[in-house]
């Protein structure tokens, strides 16, 4: 008898990305093998990892289990399981309005999904857990890792911000931090496979030490990350204005291996937009942060995050925004048009901006950030830079005989394919001959290749793979900043 198989469908931010390796991983030590690539919900088991930051969240999920409602029925013992930020959220509504889901659970109970596909199975009817507190650190679960040179590392669930716009501290909880131990252990620990980049994740990544007491404890994590032989690069997302402390500075700057790249969020220029949105700083305090980032780090490549048409935004209000990324001459920028998020305390606020003011106003400052992005860009044309190999980066390679990869500031470069074989993970050294807004080009030859341990577990993974079906990729695989200026989404939860 062949082994069930399995599918996660992601949506939402890296967190949801990363819980969705965990689930992964968990169905896999039940015995699932991952559904062949384009399985399209041709699985026995279909796994929705819900987000309820996005526009419409709620319509697009019902609409994905609409359509597997007749292939369910076609195929006898299929289940369907929602968890997730929604599923957190709405809870009994879920099977109400889709009763063919078997298992909803939510943000608390990620390792439980095994246990509630089997109880589904016996007792023949929907299984609703939501758990009010976290159960179980989820790095404490099984892992399907995506990518074999470079991960996720979660070094905090929940959040203590209560922005108006957001609606995920209520989703998921207040911050629970992990014990820094626990955190290097697994660095090392993948490290030990392979892995050269890693990603410190949090929804307030450097509030990191409130819960345990120390105000320093992120910088010092960072610290003991540049110890760690054989980790190349070090990143980090998404950090809050309020807890960007000298010493995470300094610990940037004297760390070799973290990386020169910072995606700090703005959200606003405005002072009183920014206090409407209850975020605890100011324009001036976040420019003063980007100053001393960049007089410590004169490489950095900095990026943010700007809602427009927040309610009660005038125009002086955007005039400030504007003002503010002209200062800061972002690398790049996510850019996104207010919507009500239902929950949020935004969303019954006074003065909501129209459709189409909000949209000329994005407009406008869409077109001044991308300015700014190419200006910046032209900068790194003539230098030579350590390119580490990604997969996935380049849409047009194949047809360009390029490969693509990431500089230590995250820039995205496409460089001409050498002789040699190079594999993800692995090294080139490069010289940047063109800048457009959003990628840099190295056209000339590269000058070397490093063959790396992370090179050799990608062909290692690759090769096994080859063996078995072919894997479903999660959605957001990348590591690192993604492309900039999408209208709709964002690269955090929203509360960023």
């Amino acid at each position: 008898m062949s082994a069930k198989t399995y599918e996660v469908r992601t949506y939402g931010c890296q967190m949801n990305v990363h819980d969705s390796e965990r689930l992964s991983g968990l169905l896999e030590d039940a015995g699932y093998v991952r559904a062949p690539a384009g399985a399209d919900g041709d699985a026995d088991v279909v796994v929705f990892n819900t987000c309820a930051v996005r526009e419409n969240a709620d319509n697009k999920l019902y609409g994905n289990l609409g359509r597997l409602a007749p292939m369910k029925t076609k195929r006898p013992g299929m289940q369907i399981a929602v968890g997730g930020c929604l599923a957190q959220k709405d809870r009994d509504t879920i099977v109400t309005r889709a009763p063919w889901v078997d298992v909803v659970f939510g943000t608390h109970n990620i390792g439980k999904l095994p246990v509630l596909l089997e109880r589904a199975r016996i007792q023949e009817e929907a299984q609703v857990e939501i758990a009010e507190s976290l159960e179980a650190f989820p790095s404490t679960l099984p892992t399907r890792r995506e990518s074999a040179y470079a991960a996720w590392v979660s070094i905090s669930v929940g959040c203590n911000n209560t922005c108006t716009f957001c609606i995920v501290p209520a989703l998921r909880g207040k911050e629970k931090d992990r014990r820094p131990g626990d955190i290097l252990a697994e660095v090392e620990a993948l490290v030990a496979e392979g892995v050269s980049e890693i990603t410190l994740l949090g929804q307030n990544v450097n509030a990191y030490g409130s819960d345990i007491g120390d105000r320093e404890a992120f910088s010092k994590l960072l610290r003991a990350c540049g110890k760690v032989e054989g980790l190349e690069r070090v990143r980090f997302t998404s950090p809050h204005p309020r807890d960007f402390t000298d010493d995470v500075i300094a610990a940037m700057a004297q760390t070799p291996n973290v990386m020169p790249q910072l995606h700090m969020p703005l959200q606003s220029g405005s002072d009183t937009v920014l206090k409407a949105m209850r975020r605890s700083y100011r324009q001036e305090r976040f420019l003063g942060i980007i100053e001393k980032v960049r007089a410590a780090i004169p490489h950095a490549a900095i990026s943010t995050d700007i809602i427009v048409g927040f309610p009660g935004e005038t125009e002086e209000d955007f005039a400030q925004t504007m003002h503010a990324v002209r200062e800061a001459r972002f690398a790049n920028a996510f850019t996104f048009q207010y919507s009500k998020r239902p929950g949020t305390p935004a969303a019954e606020m006074d003065g909501q901006i129209p459709k189409a003011v909000v949209q000329e106003r994005y407009m406008r400052l869409v077109a001044l950030q991308e300015e700014i992005s190419w200006e910046e860009n032209k900068k790194q044309v003539g230098r030579t830079l350590e390119i580490m190999v990604a997969e996935g980066e380049g849409r047009k390679d194949g047809a360009t005989h390029r490969l693509s990869g990431r500089a230590p500031d995250n820039r995205l470069v496409h460089f001409t394919k050498p002789d040699e074989e190079v594999r993800p993970g692995d090294v080139v050294t490069v010289e940047i001959s063109y800048a457009a807004p959003h990628h840099l080009l190295a056209e000339g030859a590269v000058q070397s290749v490093r063959r790396t341990r992370a090179g050799d577990a990608w062909e290692k993974r690759n090769a096994a793979a080859a063996e078995k079906p072919a894997g479903v990729m999660l959605g957001l695989p990348r590591i690192g900043v993604p492309e900039p200026l999408p209208v709709a989404v964002a690269p955090g939860c929203g509360c960023d």
